[in-house]
């Protein structure tokens, strides 16, 4: 993030004028069609946030609005990962790139000066954001269309709106030059497949092949839908979708003891592989799960985002 008050200096001077420079630089960035200015991350919340995006050796983390280049140095030095940083801030560039050399990770970290909003970002894997909370609302959609399924962003201080978090946490951030209590957030999502639909399938109960049909609903990450057996429709149950992997539990009543089925499975365009988990009468056995998608519909955030658009 760009930023070039001296935070330290306004802070002296008294709270008002604190907020008085907070306020203009803010006003001045959106006039500037939202440029966000440059806060830098303290270390520990830079440690935190690729810890919690498990970051490893085969990742790709790309960092909009890199700073001093720490955040995708720190991956590349700590776990081995590649990636770029962007900035439009040319001497931040400068920095970052002469900060790589110095860490030994120059042919892992490199850094562009760049608007977020002109870079292809398609093929990270962890996408690291410390931007205005108008700038994460501008460049939502994005990420959901852009991203592949099981990509994981991390973000500091500001959320999406009404895409809810996967996790998140507050934790001291030490040094921090803006906010209260020097206090950092952090927000985590994993983006989500396309889940929604009507799937079907069969299975071997009893002895005999059963016909089953799910519907699904989603918005983001979070599903709901009703399950169809047997003439009976019954809600899913610890419904979840991370990335394309899928999970989900139904009881089913009888005659007897009810079924209790608890599936997961990868999502692979319109099919799904897994396994269900039968429990009935204290007995328990594993199947193999195959389902096929008979019917699309878009997830409500894709349609809610058109609606927008469109008005």
């Amino acid at each position: 993030m760009k930023y070039h008050v001296s935070i330290a200096a306004a802070a002296r001077l008294g709270g008002a004028f604190l907020i008085a420079c907070l306020a203009a630089v803010l006003a001045f960035a959106q006039e500037k069609d939202l440029d966000t200015p440059y806060v830098q991350t303290p270390q520990n919340v830079v440690d935190k946030m690729l810890e919690i995006a498990n970051v490893r050796s085969d990742d790709y983390v790309i960092d909009l609005g890199s700073g001093d280049g720490r955040m995708v140095i720190t991956a590349a030095k700590k776990y081995g990962a590649r990636g770029f940083g962007v900035d439009l801030d040319r001497r931040l560039v400068e920095l970052s790139n002469r900060n790589a050399r110095k860490a030994g990770v120059a042919d892992r970290a490199e850094f562009y000066q760049r608007d977020l909003h002109a870079t292809d970002f398609s093929h990270a894997s962890v996408l690291s954001i410390y931007l205005l909370p108008e700038v994460n609302l501008m460049i939502r959609g994005r990420l959901l269309s852009t991203l592949k399924p099981g990509a994981r962003i991390v973000s500091h201080d500001y959320d999406m709106g009404e895409w809810p978090p996967d996790y998140q946490l507050e934790l001291a951030a030490p040094g921090k030059t803006v906010g209260i209590g020097q206090r950092s957030k952090i927000f985590y999502w994993v983006v989500p497949g396309k889940a929604a639909g009507k799937w079907r399938w069969q299975l071997i109960l009893n002895g005999k092949p059963q016909d089953f049909e799910l519907s699904v609903d989603q918005n983001f990450q979070v599903i709901e839908g009703t399950l169809a057996a047997a003439g009976r429709s019954v809600k899913i149950e610890d419904a979840k979708l991370v990335g394309e992997q899928i999970s989900f539990a139904v009881t089913l009543p009888g005659a007897g003891d009810p079924v209790r089925l608890q599936y997961a499975g990868q999502i692979f365009n319109h099919a799904i592989e897994g396994s269900v988990r039968v429990t009935r009468g204290g007995q328990v056995r594993e199947l193999t799960w195959n389902a096929a998608r008979i019917e699309v519909w878009e997830p409500r955030h894709l349609v809610q985002g058109a609606s927008r658009t469109a008005r």
